[in-house]
């Protein structure tokens, strides 16, 4: 009996403690306390820095900035919410492979309250109606919380602003977190800056199966394009005319019968050059010597880039003079997550510019190897600091430039503040794909969100070049499969009924 009054005492006293969670007491009158917010995050894999540095990871910058990952950020968020807001939140933070796979997992009924798609799959969930707009407190400047909108690169936001979707633009649900171009990461032993500095490597028969394309179909169809339409983009008179960059943009996605037909055509020949097509293997093919060059996206080949130099070995990055991708992943809320709740909404925009202050910034681009949409501004200059800080020339180091990058920083790429003393050999290198030079961004494009019929022929031209082309195969073929189809149905129908 002993035993059952204490079971019989600890269940009252969670019982009483469950009560004492949900209620406090006010002016001697008991009231119902807040439950925690649930906020859902979803984000790309390894996208968000989870602590547990080691010492020597520690960064200490010039203007006395010291940052160091103790724990994973969306955890450290859940503290500095109830110390700024007072209320307690929760996040349930879990991850996609792809934007296919995040648009896949919405449409079979995930529910989440802010996501981290890339910007043509932010197009498409504008376009279709799925996104929450940011409210007007979020932009407003003199909100000292608000890290996002004074943080932000101007050459971020403005193309955020520049850009719409069925006259909205989209900095009206999207917030900026990463961004980059695609190009080629080569052995500069092995391949030349020259032959790397163009999409028509990957059917350069002198690398006969030692180049890689990405297994996805929008990286694969812009570098198709690159290759047929590179008269036209390398033309002078297309080059120098007023409206190129509107005119670049049209070429670069090009969605018509006919080039869709020809793109199918390149890739299938491009199929017999390359050694494969791969979404994240290419930098450990290109780190052990197994391919000598590899279309990829500035993150990834700063990761590989470090990696080969651990190796004693150096690999660098090129971006085709035709023209580049200009890429970028963004956080929107879901109205079906968000489902009208002020407080879900509040959470969602605070975790936004949680991550948007500098020191945290800083974390994840150490973290992931991409860069951030955050720039700092005059009063904190931690991004600028801890750019010096990871390219900056040392004492030591001999035959220096400056390394201007006022465009992302300040807008203004003459800007004396905002160039890095660095040395030449950075060029190509690092400093280069994290922060590419204004003229190397003065020819990118953005890819945009292609409408359903354009989807589906793009789709369909993907899977024949993955596969076969379905159109290829003989009638007599297809009736022979069709026959031995039958055959197997009939066998199969006379073996049930015996047993």
């Amino acid at each position: 009996m002993q035993a059952v009054k204490k079971i019989g005492s600890m269940a009252l006293g969670a019982a009483a403690s469950g009560a004492a969670a949900a209620c406090c007491f006010c002016g001697g009158v008991v009231c119902a306390r807040e439950a925690p917010v649930t906020l859902r995050v979803c984000s790309w894999e390894e996208y968000i820095d989870l602590g547990e540095w080691d010492e020597e990871d520690t960064i200490e910058l010039e203007n006395g900035n010291v940052i160091f990952g103790e724990r994973p950020l969306y955890e450290e968020f859940e503290d500095w919410y109830r110390e700024t807001y007072g209320r307690e939140v929760r996040v349930e933070y879990s991850c996609f492979g792809t934007n296919e796979d995040l648009y896949n997992q919405l449409n079979l009924g995930d529910t989440y309250d802010l996501v981290c798609p890339s910007e043509y799959m932010i197009m498409k969930l504008m376009a279709e109606d799925r996104l929450l707009p940011y409210s007007d407190s979020f932009y407003d400047e003199d909100n000292p919380y608000n890290y996002y909108i004074s943080n932000v690169s101007p050459f971020i936001q403005s193309t955020l602003e520049s850009n719409e979707i069925g006259g909205e633009s989209w900095s009206k649900y999207a917030a900026g977190y990463m961004w980059g171009i695609t190009g080629v990461l080569y052995n500069p032993e092995l391949v030349t800056e020259e032959e790397a500095s163009t999409w028509a490597i990957f059917g350069n028969p002198k690398f006969y199966r030692q180049v890689t394309l990405k297994d996805n179909v929008r990286d694969s169809y812009f570098a198709a394009l690159g290759i047929l339409k590179a008269d036209e983009l390398m033309d002078d008179a297309f080059v120098h005319s007023a409206d190129y960059r509107e005119r670049l943009a049209d070429v670069m996605n090009d969605v018509s019968p006919e080039t869709i037909g020809q793109a199918q055509d390149l890739l299938n020949g491009l199929m017999d050059n390359v050694y494969s097509l791969e979404t994240d293997s290419g930098k450990a093919d290109m780190i052990t010597g197994k391919i000598v060059a590899n279309y990829q996206w500035s993150g990834d080949a700063v990761y590989a880039m470090d990696q080969a130099d651990e190796e004693d070995f150096v690999l660098k990055f090129a971006v085709p003079r035709e023209s580049t991708n200009l890429w970028f992943d963004g956080w929107v809320m879901l109205k079906s997550g968000i489902d009208g709740s002020a407080e879900r909404q509040h959470a969602a925009e605070a975790f936004v510019n949680f991550l948007s202050r500098t020191d945290n910034a800083v974390r994840n681009m150490y973290y992931i190897g991409y860069t951030s949409a955050i720039a700092g501004n005059a009063r904190d200059d931690t991004m600028y600091e801890y750019l010096n800080w990871c390219y900056g020339a040392g004492e030591e180091d001999e035959d220096l430039m400056d390394y201007p990058v006022g465009y992302f920083f300040s807008g203004d790429n003459s800007d004396a503040d905002y160039l890095v003393k660095t040395t030449r050999s950075q060029m190509g290198r690092q400093l280069y794909s994290q922060y590419p030079p204004e003229d190397v961004m003065s020819r990118t494009a953005i890819m945009r969100y292609f409408d359903a019929e354009a989807n589906r022929a793009i789709n369909r031209m993907w899977i024949n070049v993955r596969c076969f082309d379905i159109d290829d195969v003989p009638t007599g073929v297809w009736m022979a499969l069709l026959a031995g189809l039958l055959v197997l149905v009939g066998t199969g129908y006379r073996n049930s009924k015996r047993r």
